[in-house]
Parts: C-alpha cells; sequence; structure tokens
C-alpha cells in the first residue's frame, strides 16, 4: 500500500489489459476503515489488515466484481456495498450487505452518487479528506488519459449514451480537489485538480460520440 494522502492509500497496481491500470483505495473514515473499489492482491489486503483492516468496500461497478470479495469479507467481516442494479451480480460472488440507488450520505461519512451510463449501476464516491480536500473516485465514468485530456466512460454495446451525459452533467456541478479513478490509462490513476472541473467534465462530454 502506498500512503498518496493523510488519510488515503493506493494498492499495487494491477493490469486487466494492455496499457490500463487499475488500483483500489483505502480511506481512513471516522468510523474505520473503508475500501473504494476492488483488489485481487493477496499481499495488499494483508497490507490493510496492518492498517486496520476494512469495515466497509465500496464497488463503483459491476467490473470490479471478483473472488477477492468474498477473501476480503472473511478477512475483515467487511460489508459489501453496491449499487441496487448491480446487486444481483455481485451476489453471485460474494454476499451484498448493502445497496444504492440515489444519492445519499453514507453511515461512513461520504457520499455515494449514483451514475449510470459506463454501466447501468455506475456510481461515484465524493469523500471529505482529512485535510479539508474533497476527493471524488469517479470509478469509470469520466477518465483523464495518458495525453492529460479527460474523456467519458462510454463504451460502444456496453454504455448507455443518454445516462452518461446526464450522468456528467450532474457531476460537473460538484467541486472536488483530486479525482480517482477505477481504470485508466498513463502514470496515475489520481489527479489533483489545476483547472475548474466543469471545465474537465466540458471536455469529456465532448469525447462522447454524436448520437446516432
Amino acid at each position: 500500500m502506498k500512503r498518496i494522502r493523510p488519510d488515503l492509500w493506493e494498492t499495487e497496481p494491477e493490469f486487466p489489459a494492455p496499457g490500463l491500470s487499475t488500483h483500489a483505495y483505502l480511506w481512513a473514515g471516522p468510523r474505520g476503515n473503508v475500501l473504494f473499489y476492488n483488489t485481487t492482491l493477496e499481499s495488499e489486503i494483508e497490507a490493510m489488515a496492518e492498517l486496520g483492516g476494512v469495515r466497509h468496500q465500496y464497488l463503483s461497478h459491476r467490473d470490479e466484481i471478483a473472488p477477492s470479495l468474498r477473501t476480503i469479507k472473511q478477512r475483515f467481516g467487511s460489508a459489501l456495498h453496491i449499487s441496487a442494479t448491480e446487486a444481483p451480480l455481485a451476489r453471485e460472488t460474494a454476499a451484498v450487505d448493502g445497496t444504492f440507488d440515489e444519492r445519499r450520505t453514507e453511515e461512513a461519512g461520504f457520499e455515494v452518487i449514483p451514475t449510470p451510463g459506463h454501466t447501468p449501476g455506475s456510481a461515484c464516491f465524493l469523500v471529505p479528506g482529512a485535510d479539508g480536500t474533497r476527493y471524488l473516485l469517479t470509478g469509470d465514468t469520466i477518465v483523464r488519459g495518458a495525453d492529460g485530456a479527460w474523456f467519458a466512460g462510454y463504451l460502444p454495446g456496453h454504455s448507455d449514451h443518454d445516462s452518461l451525459v446526464r450522468s456528467l452533467e450532474a457531476l460537473s456541478r460538484l467541486t472536488p480537489d483530486v479525482v480517482i479513478f477505477s481504470a485508466f490509462t498513463g502514470d496515475s490513476g489520481v489527479t489533483e485538480l489545476d483547472r475548474p472541473w466543469a471545465d474537465c467534465v466540458s471536455e469529456a462530454l465532448a469525447s462522447l460520440p454524436p448520437v446516432s
């Protein structure tokens, strides 16, 4: 685990496809550690134990479902959360303890924001950092590429164009300081914003193909 903020750790990368990397993120929240996304690395699961374990795990979308969900639950007795839409898929792998289908503040101390489009149950998480920094964990809904350009997580045949547009428009009204992706290209899945977030979202919207 690599400490990247006073209250946030990043797992070692995994490489699900050529040129694509993923990390999971452990947040030391006011009510216990929260794991965002997922990791399959046993060494990182053990590293989480040294940091106090995991109380809750939140998935941003169904592509993060893997057998390691069971391992994490068994190791820490953690509660698994995913959108109500994609919970049936997760239950094929591990027991689901909590679902969401609307924007709300969780008991763990952060906001869950459903953002359907990349997948039907995609969600983002707005997390208050210990130093006043606002983290926005976007899953695959919006990503910054290796060239620095922002783009929407639209995959033909996999994503819903109109839903993704509405979700991005809703995200544009937030004011994050740091944006953290699930899967990404380039050197890092963490971006400290150096320009208005609304401009980044506008760039991502412009990356979408026209409606046919």
